[in-house]
């Protein structure tokens, strides 16, 4: 039965992305509005199909130009956060190859870095700076590699210069930075746990496609997206001293979603190890 239901899942997705790739594709092309809107009704279509329940805690800003930084776990968090609301993701540069995943990404019009080639990251932040002056929002996975689901691994600061970009010469412009947590919290409706986390966690070295077929074939999974209070950033914002407050916050926020509690703040700017259930296998190939 889950394996009749996996076939349907992908017969149905084909069918529907065999509808929405020329729309986008148009779309894209000619700059129209709908460019932003139609990549969130596939991803919502795929939630629906595979089984995924969203429950979100807090709201997006809704202030542009918007920097979104979250936790990332695994592939589903591109469908799940891609369903909430038009926006676009930034990527390593290896995702633009990958079959059919590179396709969807390029469609999305998701920023791609090259992260062997440092000297690029200021042309990339001004990119991702343009992007968002036009009203687009992007979303930085902030770890720069996806996670065991049970954990949440330090921030890095490099592309978080693109807000301050964003800010430009004028001094009256206003860029916002909003934390985002993502935490698979439910399997089939019964709390996931360390042991089972894995089964949606993307990372180490771990094969797409057979990941692929699992979500497929078991999904019915209850994740929780949680939103912080967006940050105003300006010229003189410290860029790591931003980084530092987004980390703590969004691993504040996937504790509480993981154990199922309120939101408790940090009482130090010091960041001490996190290994809330850690799983032994360290995060290498995967994520985006």
């Amino acid at each position: 039965m889950a394996e009749l239901k996996g076939g349907l899942t992908i017969l149905v997705l084909t069918l529907v992305s065999l509808v929405l790739i020329p729309l986008q594709w148009l779309a894209i092309k000619l700059k129209l509005p709908i460019r932003r809107k139609l990549p969130q009704i596939w991803h919502r279509i795929a939630t629906r199909l595979v089984g995924i329940r969203v429950k979100q805690i807090g709201v997006p800003a809704a202030d542009r130009p918007l920097l979104i930084t979250s936790n990332h776990a695994s592939w589903v968090d591109i469908t799940v956060i891609g369903s909430l609301m038009p926006l676009s993701f930034i990527a390593k540069s290896e995702v633009s190859g990958w079959p059919i995943f590179g396709l969807l990404a390029k469609l999305q019009r998701t920023v791609f870095v090259n992260r062997t080639r440092r000297s690029e990251t200021a042309q990339v932040a001004d990119t991702i700076a343009e992007r968002m002056s036009t009203g687009d929002a992007m979303v930085l996975f902030a770890e720069g590699t996806s996670n065991d689901g049970n954990c949440v691994l330090p921030f890095r600061s490099a592309l978080l210069g693109a807000a301050t970009r964003a800010v430009g010469q004028d001094e009256t412009s206003k860029v916002w930075v909003q934390p985002m947590s993502i935490a698979y919290q439910g399997l089939f409706g019964v709390p996931m746990g360390r042991a089972y986390r894995p089964h949606v966690a993307w990372y180490g070295d771990m094969e797409l496609a057979g990941h692929l077929w699992g979500i497929f074939t078991r999904g019915a999974l209850d994740v929780v997206v949680r939103w912080g209070e967006p940050v105003l950033v300006d010229r003189e914002t410290d860029r790591k001293a931003l980084t530092r407050q987004l980390e703590v916050e969004v691993r504040a926020m996937t504790i509480a979603s993981l154990l199922q509690k309120p939101v408790e703040a940090e009482e130090t700017d010091e960041i001490p190890p996190f290994e809330f259930f850690s799983n032994a296998q360290k995060p290498v190939k995967a994520g985006a």
